[in-house]
């Protein structure tokens, strides 16, 4: 799915002249690798924030510190923040975040390992999701991954 998902998702972005950057957590920058491992991608990936720290999601993608206090790193606030914010730290169209707990520590009742939020920013809208993922930490990170993706396309192809 991955072979013909991402070469679709830069053609759009292409076509529209837009370009998009990642802000990742619980990834770690999977999905900024995944995209860049298809040649071409210069043309509409601009760059990534690996922001595994609170600090990094405040200073660099201009979360509030007050939506992490209130809400927690992991939430549907901050994957909004955090998509909108990479949009405006690259000077991108579309931008795409997913926070999370991948397991197999750092799970609460209230937030399970599995629980990740995703965010996307495409040319000024914002959406967001929950989804509880199973399986072990790689299971997780590649779950998130393949989700996210398949959802920029159906947004991509929305908008």
């Amino acid at each position: 799915m991955i072979k013909t998902i991402v070469p679709s998702i830069g053609k759009i972005l292409v076509d529209k002249g837009w370009t998009m950057a990642t802000a990742e957590s619980c990834t770690g920058g999977l999905v900024a690798a995944t995209l860049t491992d298809f040649s071409g991608s210069s043309a509409w990936f601009s760059g990534a924030v690996v922001a595994y720290s609170n600090e990094i999601k405040m200073s660099l993608l201009h979360v509030p510190e007050t939506v992490i206090m209130e809400h927690g790193a992991v939430s549907e606030e901050t994957v909004r923040a955090m998509a909108e914010g990479v949009c405006k730290t690259m000077g991108v169209n579309v931008g795409i975040s997913l926070s999370g707990i991948a397991g197999p520590t750092g799970g609460t009742p209230d937030k399970p390992v599995g629980t990740v939020w995703m965010g996307w920013h495409v040319n000024g809208e914002t959406y967001a999701e929950k989804i509880l993922f199973s399986g072990d930490r790689m299971d997780v990170k590649q779950q998130s991954l393949q989700t996210v993706l398949e959802k920029l396309h159906k947004f991509l192809k929305e908008s």
